[in-house]
């Protein structure tokens, strides 16, 4: 279906350029410029708002993968954000709209998850290009206690699916009685955005997490995914059934050991995990979750980065470009052209590195501030 025919409703006829035309150039445009230009007449100002250009919008600006990088400075007491595209360097991101001090803990599909850090227990799904938000309803009523997993989780995931509009915000932790070591019991909490309302389940699983492969939650074929601190294995989440899976990672991978570094990412829908070990980069991805069949699709060598390989982190891809982000510095590397440029340098080197707090971005304008989405 074309765009005139799915924008029939605005009545709009330009005289010079079709709207089909006018549709696709807005489309392309950056979130901040396209709302300049709604005061240019009612059918440019209702765009936005409507579901067809979304969804365009959406598909357009996942080409155009960005890095959202949180920049935590030990001299300043709030944080900033800046988003790193691989054209024009980075650009100023604020959550101040919340009204609240946050942490990100999660990042899907252009919308965010994100943690109060004065309120435990508190948790924000927003849109930080839109400037919208939902506040999420707090698991229980009575007094946050140790054994909760909202109180410190250990995971926490966002799984927004732009076909259907809905987003689905997933806790856990491990049950620890106040005072001592955590059971090897995995409590969870799922939120559905249609009912705001938390599930609760526990399971009979335990495995470890480091700070960074606990942050890097993947959503893909409606599975929940964290890499596990072993690297041997990935943890998944079903949450149409409220199971909890284990899928193996490749045999060459496990072989590595601790020789190599292993990180989880998201590959144009799919689950992947790219593998640095010595001067290499190789690029696996999940082709199938039961038979866990893994297929090498990429490997990089890392000459030409040789002072930068030891600590640079992927961040975020697609079949075009690789994210790296180093201790103050993003590189890129495009898959097709194989050319390494750094696309963006943090010059205050009180800082703390920019693997610490990168998260994969795209812009979007899927509004997360209601419950019933536009039809």
């Amino acid at each position: 279906m074309e765009a005139s025919e799915n924008m029939s409703s605005l009545n709009f006829s330009n005289g010079f350029l079709p709207n089909d035309l006018i549709i696709q150039i807005l489309s392309k445009l950056p979130i901040k410029t396209l709302f300049r230009c709604k005061l240019v007449c009612k059918f440019w100002c209702r765009l936005p708002s409507e579901k067809y250009f979304i969804d365009l919008y959406s598909q357009t600006s996942s080409k155009n993968p960005t890095l959202l990088l949180e920049i935590i400075c030990t001299l300043r007491t709030r944080s900033s954000y800046i988003c790193v595209d691989r054209f024009s360097g980075g650009l100023g991101v604020s959550l101040d709209f919340l009204n609240d001090r946050v942490k990100i803990r999660a990042s899907c599909n252009g919308l965010l998850c994100c943690a109060s850090t004065r309120n435990r227990g508190v948790y924000y799904v927003c849109n930080p290009m839109t400037r919208e938000f939902r506040l999420l309803p707090r698991a229980r009523g009575r007094a946050i206690t140790r054994c909760q997993p909202e109180y410190e989780a250990t995971l926490i995931g966002l799984a927004f699916d732009p076909k259907s509009w809905k987003y689905q915000v997933a806790l856990a932790g491990f049950y620890r009685p106040f005072g001592r070591r955590p059971h090897d019991q995995l409590v969870c909490l799922v939120l559905d955005s249609d009912t705001n309302v938390w599930r609760r389940f526990v399971t009979c699983q335990y495995d470890e997490f480091t700070h960074m492969n606990r942050n890097q939650s993947v959503f893909a074929n409606g599975l929940l995914h964290w890499l596990t601190y072993s690297c041997s294995h990935v943890l998944a989440l079903d949450l149409k059934d409220e199971v909890w899976m284990k899928i193996s990672l490749p045999e060459e991978i496990v072989a590595g050991g601790l020789v190599c570094r292993v990180y989880l990412l998201e590959l144009e829908g799919e689950v992947s995990v790219i593998q640095m070990s010595g001067c290499w980069m190789n690029i696996w991805v999940l082709k199938d979750h039961v038979r866990e069949q893994w297929i090498l699709v990429d490997r990089v060598h890392l000459r030409c980065i040789r002072g930068l390989a030891t600590n640079a982190f992927p961040m975020c891809q697609t079949s075009d470009v690789v994210f790296l982000a180093a201790q103050r510095k993003v590189l890129t590397y495009g898959r097709k052209d194989k050319v390494w440029r750094e696309v963006y340098a943090e010059q205050d080197s009180s800082t703390y590195p920019l693997w610490f707090s990168a998260h994969a971005f795209q812009s979007t304008l899927f509004p997360c501030n209601q419950g019933d989405f536009l039809e």
